[in-house]
């Protein structure tokens, strides 16, 4: 199941969190009204689970259930995507979760989804900006909107083209790195 990027745009307005970009451990998403995504699973939730590699903690949980997202699972994903460098949490972007939640049925894979950087602190990236040329400076990382991520049922190349194909956000392939990282900025593609 495609969705075209202006579909996904269209449905994903309604959703969009617009919670300051301070670190929050406990946010309020009474904001929070309409799915991003329509029909990502039939029994009416979606479900995500990750597995942070920095700090080894593991997540499943349904997130968004009977048309509505679940606050305490939204709570509990910005814990664990949290920066690993800093231990500082952030409010992730939705929209990113019902991309990676659409991503996994388009692989066809219940495997978590690794994450090699969820969220990602002004600080951190700061620092990873002076010794790498692969980070930028104004990171959709630092607002909860990007993630790097591998899916250990799926080779890298399947995962990158799968996103790609997607159009929705940027994609970036880090091969030597081992990872993919997708954002819910505008549609770009690059290679690391």
């Amino acid at each position: 199941m495609m969705f075209p990027r202006r579909e996904f745009l269209r449905m994903s307005g309604a959703s969009l969190l617009t919670a300051a970009a301070s670190s929050v451990a406990g946010p309020a998403f009474a904001g929070i009204a309409s799915p991003a995504l329509v029909g990502l699973k039939d029994a009416g939730a979606r479900t995500l689970a990750v597995q942070c590699l920095r700090t080894g903690e593991k997540l499943k949980a349904d997130y968004w259930v009977n048309g509505a997202y679940v606050p305490d699972a939204l709570g509990a994903l910005n814990r664990v995507l949290r920066d690993g460098r800093t231990g500082e949490v952030h409010v992730m972007e939705p929209k990113l979760l019902d991309l990676l939640s659409l991503l996994g049925r388009q692989l066809e894979t219940t495997a978590p989804f690794h994450v090699i950087c969820g969220y990602r602190s002004p600080a951190t990236n700061a620092m990873l900006h002076a010794i790498s040329t692969g980070v930028a400076e104004k990171s959709l990382h630092m607002e909860g909107k990007a993630i790097d991520i591998r899916v250990p049922d799926r080779s890298l190349k399947t995962l990158h083209d799968t996103a790609l194909a997607m159009k929705v956000g940027g994609v970036g392939y880090y091969p030597k790195s081992d990872f993919v990282h997708v954002d819910v900025g505008r549609f770009r593609s690059w290679n690391g």
